[in-house]
């Protein structure tokens, strides 16, 4: 079992969590958090990209010059796409990118993922994320208290309206919640901040 420390939101130690090694020891399956980030950037796509093939495109019938004689090559139709204003050879047409993945895979993939974090000591615990009103300096002070990177995320049980306020305009922290983190975010930031609360949440959820 893997002991963190958890501290306040001063950076202060005030105890240890023991997380279970089944959700944050396991070694990385790099195969898995590729395929589950793959994945995730797919869906993301909005797929509505679209260009004109050489049918499609403005013109054709007539020849645009003669066959013999102008010392160019010879053409048959000005939606050829060697022409100015022709066709797109393969022209990309809307489609849907989005595809599925089993949740084995995505399970491995979110453990493996935690498991780093712990492993490059780039995770923190806190025993609870407080504000009594929406401020932005004093989650710049939390952050920079808790010696959190630029891009953090911060992850709670429940929603928090002050602290999801409170962070919304530092430019690459971002908060989730249990039910709502991914591995692309998880992958796409230095520092990773749960609170006691989370963590415990998160051993349920993927116990």
């Amino acid at each position: 079992m893997a002991k963190v420390s958890v501290v306040d939101m001063t950076g202060k130690k005030v105890s240890d969590i023991t997380l279970n090694d089944e959700i944050f020891g396991i070694e990385p399956n790099e195969a898995a958090v590729h395929a589950v980030v793959k994945n995730y950037l797919a869906n993301q796509r909005q797929g509505t990209q679209s260009a004109k093939t050489r049918s499609e495109v403005r013109g054709g019938g007539k020849k645009p010059f003669r066959q013999k004689g102008t010392g160019r090559h010879r053409q048959g139709s000005s939606t050829d796409p060697s022409q100015i204003g022709g066709g797109i050879v393969f022209a990309p047409k809307p489609r849907d990118y989005r595809y599925s993945l089993n949740k084995k895979l995505k399970r491995l993939a979110m453990k493996s993922v935690l498991s780093a974090k712990v492993a490059d000591k780039e995770l923190i615990v806190v025993n609870e994320l407080k504000f009594e009103e929406p401020k932005t300096k004093e989650m710049v002070k939390v952050l920079a208290a808790l010696n959190a990177q630029k891009k953090a995320l911060i992850v709670m049980d429940e929603k928090d309206d002050n602290v999801v306020k409170s962070a919304h305009n530092i430019p690459g922290v971002r908060t989730a919640l249990v039910g709502t983190m991914n591995v692309y975010e998880i992958v796409n930031h230095y520092s990773l901040i749960l609170t006691e609360a989370a963590a415990k949440r998160i051993e349920e959820v993927y116990a």
